[in-house]
């Protein structure tokens, strides 16, 4: 098993930047890939940025050049830095991970990000 905790969001003005955390533990060996979803109001989960334990990283377009995720730390914290946020940023904001070889993926609860228009 293992478990998620994100923190760190809150209301950020337009503009503004913002650093979601999100701390891992447990039975992580495994994992073979760290990421980061967003599910706004009305709308459909998505996957914002993904990062493999050999580093390669995805972005959604929408985020690419805003968004930057990075390696789990020697705290077992994983990172999510939100700069130039928009409105439509808005979202509840999961960590999640994936075990490839049994096909495992594990959340957390979410954390809440406001960008008010």
């Amino acid at each position: 098993q293992v478990q998620l905790v994100e923190s760190g969001g809150g209301l950020v003005q337009a503009g503004g930047s913002l650093r979601v955390s999100c701390v891992v533990s447990g039975n992580i060996a495994r994992i073979t890939t760290w990421g980061w979803y967003r599910q706004a109001p009305g709308k459909r989960r998505e996957l914002v940025a993904s990062i493999t334990t050999g580093g390669n990283t995805n972005y959604e377009a929408s985020v690419k050049d805003r968004f930057t995720i990075s390696p789990l730390d020697a705290k077992n914290t994983l990172y999510l830095q939100i700069n130039s946020l928009r409105p439509e940023d808005t979202a509840v904001y999961y960590c999640h991970s994936y075990e490839l070889t049994r096909g495992l993926e594990y959340w957390g609860i979410g954390t809440l990000v406001t960008v008010p228009s």
